[in-house]
């Protein structure tokens, strides 16, 4: 719940050792609602966001970071004006790409709050406040005090997750051969499949350069129902404006020839795609997103290996977090009242 870490600096008064720094440690979940926001501070990877270097920085126009917020600041920002402190760390159970979203039950995580000057507060009303900030973005869920050991637990528990994806598969909705791959997709469910992922160029940059062997289960798997454009409702007769004049005739712009053909042969139009939904539960560590592509043969099988057309993942989110081996997760219960004084229920 709060700890002491010694410095070995020492004051100019004569080798008096500085006072300890108190540490405060409080746990929840949080359940990310938006596909904007990282789980920690997304620093520019060419200037690290120090304020001498990204002065001029090309990559994040001065500002530091690639992102706004992140659900680190968006936490410790409240919790950090509650407890009279600007300086905290931010320890998550894992983590999720930007563009992914954390629903469910939410992600375990602890808040390490460095420094702070208020012990006394409420943290049913410090949840409900991060909450209220963040609508829509952000929720956190059963915040409570806990203790330096659980950031090791949190950092080293493997954790297999269960996810939702929307996946775009190349056949058109009238072709035989889309029906054929759906078949073929629902056949996987309910079996565990071992599969072997050599890391991914996205990650090539922070993942060591191997082969990783590891399973995963399909859930289920549904087409999307194709959704009819909307169309505008007609105006009124009576609401039509007056024209002051008829346009002339030779002010008509011309067509372009090649624009004639190309719009007469659909080269505009986008290419025929279905779209799966696609639930599955993975091993911890596995690149969700290159399961479904096959990421240019780096993960195989995949998904498009087995209904045998190309296919990837346009939306994913992470729908739960379990244990190890696949099954629910015990989750920690927070403090048992509102009003329990400092350190109850750790």
């Amino acid at each position: 719940m709060h700890d002491h870490e010694e410095h070995d600096e020492q004051d100019s008064g004569g080798g008096a050792a500085a006072p300890a720094r108190a540490k405060l440690f409080l746990e929840g979940r949080y359940r990310k609602l938006c596909r904007d926001l990282p789980q920690t501070v997304f620093y520019c990877p060419e200037c690290k966001g120090h304020p001498r270097r990204r002065r001029g920085c090309a990559r994040c126009e001065g500002f530091g970071k690639l992102t706004r917020d992140s659900v680190q600041e968006l936490v410790g920002w409240v919790a950090g004006k509650a407890f009279g402190t600007r300086k905290h760390k931010f320890h998550g159970a894992g983590r999720e790409d930007v563009d992914v979203r954390m629903l469910g039950e939410g992600r375990p995580f602890v808040l390490e709050l460095l420094g702070p000057r208020t012990f006394q507060v409420d943290l049913a009303a410090l949840e409900a406040e991060i909450n209220r900030r963040n609508e829509g973005r952000l929720e956190v869920r059963g915040l409570h005090w806990t203790e330096r050991q659980r950031v090791v637990v949190l950092k080293e528990t493997p954790h297999a997750k269960e996810y939702e994806a929307r996946v775009a598969v190349e056949l058109a909705p009238g072709d035989p051969r889309a029906a054929q791959a759906l078949a073929a997709a629902r056949a996987l469910v309910g079996t565990r499949h071992t599969i072997i992922q050599h890391t991914p160029e996205r990650v090539a940059h922070r993942r060591a350069d191997k082969d990783r062997e590891r399973w995963i289960e399909f859930l289920s798997v549904e087409l999307e129902p194709e959704v009819e454009p909307e169309v505008a409702p007609a105006p009124a007769l009576d609401a039509a404006p007056e024209l002051d004049a008829a346009p002339a005739l030779d002010a008509a712009p011309a067509l372009d020839p090649a624009a004639a053909t190309a719009a007469a042969n659909g080269a505009d139009a986008a290419p025929a795609r279905t779209y799966w939904r696609v639930r599955l539960r993975t091993q911890h560590g596995t690149y969700v997103k290159e399961v479904l592509s096959g990421d240019s043969g780096k993960t195989r099988p995949c998904l498009a290996e087995w209904i045998g057309a190309p296919c990837r993942c346009v939306e994913l989110d992470v729908t739960a977090i379990l244990d190890e081996h696949g099954g629910a997760e015990e989750v920690v219960e927070p403090a048992p009242a509102d009003d329990a004084p400092f350190g109850t229920g750790i």
